[in-house]
């Protein structure tokens, strides 16, 4: 379906993955946000529409709390359309700092650090071999795991559907005594990536004890040198096993890449302590920027 010239816009679609792989392989994003899937999971969550000014694809979208935003123009005259978007008092998220040097240098704008989406870069070797003594812990952890449970790992495939959804329902149940606005459309999210992974270009990793799903992984290429890991739950009950999912994902899938994206934190903080202990390379910064008021 056409895409509307703005201000006219329409909701994101299957239909548009095509278009959209096609800009983001020319784009070559550094952010987790902007690959189709990433789009498209979280279309519901965020709102997700799409309007063009001139030759300048827009994701326009709300945040968890509602307010709205756009997210960096993916192509085109970028600096038409943002000097439209600022003037009708829209913020851009997620601008990371190569686009802020190339594209936002006026010293008329608010430029507000979101750390809660700083992006985790991450070695994909060091994922998979946890060299050194940084990474004894884990290494430890996974040595508790694998020394106390018969376990198979496999690449996810239809076939271990039901068992992701049995542990994602499982994950839900524990999880909700958790204040977490983002966490039932987090879930519905992966529910949809579960079903449809071969439509969106996702792989995945699963553990599996006696046949039951115990652990997965899904995710998808950013870009030539990085993958990123959109999803991942584990058994919560079971030591060491988050440690064997995040070291199966980095040694198995994507082996060509030398980096691994694994998101934000979303300012969860044990959830932002847990991905420091894995010595990430890089924090990616993203930015929400605004126009001052004249």
């Amino acid at each position: 379906m056409k895409i509307p010239s703005y201000p006219e816009s329409r909701d994101l679609e299957m239909g548009d993955k095509p278009l959209l792989d096609r800009i983001f392989t020319d784009l070559q994003p550094r952010i987790s946000e902007l690959t189709f899937a990433g789009l498209y999971l979280f279309r519901l969550a965020h709102a997700y529409r799409l309007s063009m000014i001139g030759d300048s694809v827009l994701v326009l979208g709300k945040s968890y709390d509602g307010d709205s935003y756009c997210l960096t123009p993916l192509c085109g005259n970028i600096n038409h359309a943002l000097s439209i978007l600022f003037d009708d008092g829209w913020s851009i998220y997620g601008a990371d700092e190569q686009f802020l040097s190339t594209y936002l240098t006026d010293g008329n704008l608010i430029l507000v650090e979101e750390r809660d989406s700083f992006d985790y870069l991450y070695s994909r070797g060091e994922l998979a071999l946890l060299p050194g003594n940084r990474f004894h812990k884990k290494k430890n952890r996974i040595s508790y795991f694998t020394r106390r449970h018969q376990y198979q790992v496999a690449k996810y495939s239809a076939e271990h559907c039901n068992g992701c959804l049995e542990l994602l329902n499982s994950w839900l149940n524990i999880a909700r005594n958790k204040s977490n606005l983002s966490l039932n459309m987090e879930v519905s999210a992966t529910s949809e990536a579960l079903h449809n992974f071969a439509l969106l270009g996702l792989e995945g990793i699963v553990i599996t004890e006696d046949g039951t799903v115990t652990a997965f992984a899904l995710g998808e290429r950013l870009n030539r040198e990085t993958a990123v890991c959109h999803f991942e739950k584990a058994d919560p009950f079971k030591e060491g096993l988050s440690q064997l999912i995040n070291r199966e994902f980095a040694t198995l899938l994507f082996t060509d890449c030398s980096y691994i994206n694994r998101e934000q934190d979303l300012g969860e903080a044990g959830l932002r302590n847990a991905k420091l202990s894995y010595h990430p390379v890089e924090l990616i910064k993203k930015y929400r920027v605004s126009r001052t008021l004249s």
